[in-house]
């Protein structure tokens, strides 16, 4: 047995010798034959990457079904630098989630640095508070740290325990946290507890199917020990348009136990999709709002009245959009929100009445246009902060025909869908026209500039086969 050493500012391993090997030569070699016997690591390289769900008990019996994900996390190209790892709690018992104060975190492999600006960006949201007592003994958290080791050599960890908290909790510190490529979340799960074998392959083959389709109700108290991040990640996920895969659903009575109590485990990856998953039945709701809101507005006078108990997730949940409005090909007004602050389906209605009565730079719609008018919708996913400490450095960050941009300073405000990187593909020109929108001079730098980058989801119902132009 090794003899880990004593600081007050490390995070020793609470179960190293009983959930895995404690010496040093030992867990590397245990690790690296699970990665070596992974199912489902064998697949494509995951450039886009971006979360995971992997289980927490001991590595015989679980460490068969994580090693699919961390496999899977190998192939990857570059690393992440930064992981943001969340787990439940199963000892404390307290509301929302915990950070530690620790400096680093220890395993029989080495010393885990904590990223100390990325747990102070967590600690500014009311839900978050250092906990130690709820890091000391916690096994759902440390079980990760050796496969993350062997996977991504050196990089620094956000280490979350998760108490009671709603998935909106959980997915604003996601938000916070995970702001640039190079950090990865880690959400720790095990299934079903102590069922029999044929009993829980039926309960936790319905949780993953409910994890891929992003249904949160779905995942009850006792489905996932981990639910509380979980949920937080289904949240999350959905709003980015993420794509949910899962790799590898055993228990322990395929890996190292009986089988008339089991508990279940499964290995999921969460990729990049193409804009937020919305589908193709809420997009065509959307355009069907946006056109009864113009028809609504040109006899009444007003937004489309919406009745928010009959729109359940997406359309019922917050969100933001712009309406772009067009007509023989040529704008006829564009009105926006950058912040969800009602249900997505009213935001679409409020906004096609803006665009079509109250965009300054038109005059109000005619009623004999609206059958004319081109309608492209674009919702918008989480504006997250693009810190810069200087235009090289925003510049370079930005992502040319996949980033919204919005600039403020002061009461300098404006903002660039994605669209517009069509007309200015440039990401000194899609800049400076930024600038020039918010009142401010092509050239002017200032660190009091803040900015926010956003991914949209945009589809239209065009009109006489013209092209709907870019706003």
């Amino acid at each position: 047995m090794v003899t880990l050493r004593t600081r007050p500012d490390i995070r020793r391993p609470a179960v190293a010798g009983t959930f895995y090997p404690a010496e040093a030569a030992a867990l590397a070699a245990q690790v690296d034959g699970l990665l070596r016997g992974a199912k489902g690591g064998a697949g494509p390289e995951s450039r886009d990457l971006v979360a995971l769900i992997a289980p927490h008990a001991g590595y015989a019996y679980s460490g068969p079904v994580a090693a699919s994900a961390y496999a899977r996390l190998a192939r990857r190209q570059p690393s992440f630098r930064k992981v943001v790892l969340i787990g439940p709690d199963h000892h404390v018992g307290f509301g929302g989630l915990a950070a530690s104060s620790a400096r680093a975190f220890e395993t029989p492999l080495g010393l885990v640095p904590q990223y100390r600006a990325g747990v102070n960006r967590a600690l500014e949201l009311p839900q978050v508070k250092i906990l130690d007592d709820a890091h000391t003994q916690e096994h759902s958290l440390e079980v990760h740290l050796p496969f993350l080791q062997k996977v991504l050599g050196d990089f620094e960890v956000v280490a979350l325990v998760a108490g009671q908290a709603s998935p909106e909790e959980v997915s604003q510190v996601f938000d916070v946290l995970l702001d640039d490529d190079e950090t990865l979340l880690v959400v720790s799960t095990d299934l079903s507890h102590f069922l029999d074998y044929e009993t829980a392959g039926r309960t936790d083959a319905a949780t993953v199917e409910a994890i891929c389709r992003f249904k949160e109700d779905d995942v009850g108290d006792r489905d996932a020990c981990g639910r509380v991040p979980v949920r937080g990640l289904m949240h999350w996920a959905r709003r980015r348009g993420l794509h949910a895969e899962a790799l590898d659903v055993r228990n322990s009575g395929d890996t190292a136990g009986d089988k008339s109590r089991v508990v279940g485990y499964a290995s999921l990856i969460f990729t990049r999709g193409d804009g937020l998953g919305l589908g193709e039945v809420a997009r065509a709701s959307l355009l069907e709002v946006a056109d009864g809101s113009l028809r609504h507005g040109v006899l009444k006078g007003e937004p489309l009245p919406i009745v928010r108990d009959q729109y359940s997730t997406p359309l019922g949940d917050p969100g933001a959009s712009f309406v772009t409005l067009t007509l023989d090909g040529r704008l006829r007004g564009c009105i926006g929100s950058l912040t969800p602050e009602r249900p997505l389906v009213e935001d679409v209605a409020a906004n096609a009445f803006a665009s079509a009565f109250s965009d300054p730079r038109f005059p109000a719609v005619e009623g004999h246009e609206v059958d004319r008018l081109g309608i492209e919708i674009s919702v918008l996913g989480p504006a997250l902060p693009l810190a810069a400490d200087s235009e090289a450095d925003l510049l370079a960050a930005l992502r040319p025909g996949v980033d919204g941009l919005i600039l403020r300073r002061g009461e300098n405000r404006a903002t660039f869908l994605p669209q517009v990187w069509s007309q200015l593909p440039e990401p000194a020109d899609f800049l400076r026209h930024l600038k020039k929108k918010a009142g401010l001079d092509a050239g002017y730098w200032s660190e009091d500039l803040q900015f926010w980058r956003y991914i949209t989801e945009s589809f239209s119902r065009e009109v006489l086969g013209a092209p709907s132009p870019r706003q």
